[in-house]
């Protein structure tokens, strides 16, 4: 079984985060026919379910319905937002996921104001959600860049959240359920970057990570985000047979081998410059 497989539910976002790829593929929202047919030929085949590759999936409306549905069927849903509509979709804390992952990065990335508003309305929902059961990430992943705000953050979180909190590896734990993560800016492959001379690289694409874009496509990794390494389409035909085809072969016997066989991986900061895939 693959641990996770990321489901982009819409590929529209209400944001324009510097650091953020974008994409040039054709606007689309999942229909609830589109993630029924998806999720029945991934059901068996994957634990969690992560509601998002590009877009930001609390713009869908119907996620809550989405979130419901993936528990009937035994996934475990995951999902990521920047987190300025948390305060229009009060209807999630009655359809919350297993893990809620919220990027704090995005203010700063996107040149806003009204930065305490923003975090006073991250951490209402936040605080419930997490009361409710469902575990909670800040992320702060901006280490190296557009992170001047990461203090002011941090002390507008502790007018909600009294400190001390408790000191992790990647970050705090800040209550039940509630932590905030910290971790390095990355660049995002693009066909258009120079290759890492790198002499040996692994990656856990097709190990324990896929991704489907919104018109069914299947990619390797959350971080194809033009859909570059296509496998096949889930639409069309089963996971089984888009995994055992002569690309997607070709891209786990390199990496078991140590090689990016793709130009795309050749192209990826995300393992190259953050080495969290070394091996």
């Amino acid at each position: 079984m693959i641990t996770r497989c990321y489901l982009e539910i819409t590929n529209v976002c209400n944001l324009d985060c510097v650091f953020c790829p974008k994409t040039t593929r054709e606007k689309h929202t999942l229909t609830l026919e589109e993630f029924e047919l998806l999720t029945d030929r991934l059901k068996g085949e994957i634990k969690f379910l992560y509601f998002h590759l590009m877009g930001e999936p609390f713009l869908h409306p119907l996620l809550p319905q989405f979130i419901l549905k993936a528990k009937q069927k035994g996934f475990v849903p995951v999902l990521t937002t920047n987190g300025t509509l948390l305060s229009k979709r009060t209807d999630m804390l009655d359809a919350l996921p297993h893990k809620l992952q919220i990027s704090l990065h995005s203010h700063e990335g996107n040149g806003k104001t009204n930065l305490q508003e923003y975090i006073d309305e991250v951490m209402t929902f936040a605080k419930e959600a997490a009361h409710r059961g469902c575990v909670v990430v800040l992320r702060l992943w901006n280490e190296g860049g557009h992170n001047s705000m990461n203090d002011t953050i941090l002390n507008l979180i502790a007018n909600h959240v009294t400190q001390p909190w408790v000191k992790r590896y990647d970050g705090w734990r800040l209550a039940d359920c509630l932590y905030i993560e910290n971790d390095n800016m990355f660049e995002w492959p693009d066909l258009q970057h120079a290759t890492y001379d790198e002499e040996e690289v692994f990656c856990y694409a097709l190990r324990n990570q896929i991704g489907v874009l919104v018109d069914g496509t299947v990619v390797p990794c959350c971080l194809d985000h033009n859909g570059d390494v296509s496998l096949g389409n889930l639409f069309e035909e089963s996971l089984e047979h888009i995994l055992s085809s002569p690309r997607a072969s070709a891209l786990y016997n390199g990496f078991t081998n140590h090689t990016a066989v793709e130009p795309l991986c050749q192209r990826c900061g995300y393992s190259a410059v953050a080495k969290r895939f070394r091996k």
